[in-house]
């Protein structure tokens, strides 16, 4: 009977310990899985988050491109005036040129402010560009950040599952 009884542990014992490695098992299962899971979503969110910067990044450069092209038109119609301005000087009589030297001067002063107005704008418009991108980057960071948050999360609750 002893040893019936003897038996009859033992193999409660050898059952109940294949089982706990099976559980134990498919528990590191589900954490492998989470953990695959949570790579994915973080290197999909990682990937947004470059592409997003690589379009601020063009927007800007695009910006500038823009600007440079408006500031260089700025300056060859203000030196076009300055020529023009000089030109009607130098043609004028001897008694009319005070008073085109004035007229000269009145129009210069009208282009340069023109100029300097086109160029500030030229440059509002790069700054607004690069303020815009790097709002645009950091959203896109912190999005990311979430993602890493939520991945970590779905691995810890795996492995609370136990």
């Amino acid at each position: 009977m002893n040893k019936l009884i003897a038996t009859l542990i033992a193999g409660l014992f050898a059952t109940a310990a294949h089982a706990q490695t099976t559980a134990t098992t498919a528990a590191d299962n589900r954490v492998v899985k989470a953990e695959a899971n949570a790579e994915k979503d973080i290197i999909k969110a990682e990937q947004k988050e470059i592409k997003t910067a690589v379009k601020a990044n063009e927007k800007v450069n695009k910006q500038m491109a823009k600007s440079a092209e408006a500031k260089s038109e700025a300056h060859a119609d203000l030196v076009e005036t300055h020529t023009d301005a000089a030109a009607k000087v130098a043609k004028a009589d001897p008694e009319d040129r005070a008073k085109a030297m004035a007229k000269a001067e009145d129009k210069v002063a009208s282009a340069n402010l023109k100029a300097e107005k086109k160029m500030i704008k030229a440059d509002e418009k790069v700054l607004k560009a690069q303020v815009d991108a790097a709002a645009d980057k950091a959203t896109a960071a912190a999005k990311t950040e979430k993602v890493r948050a939520e991945a970590q999360a779905d691995v810890h609750k795996a492995a609370a599952k136990n």
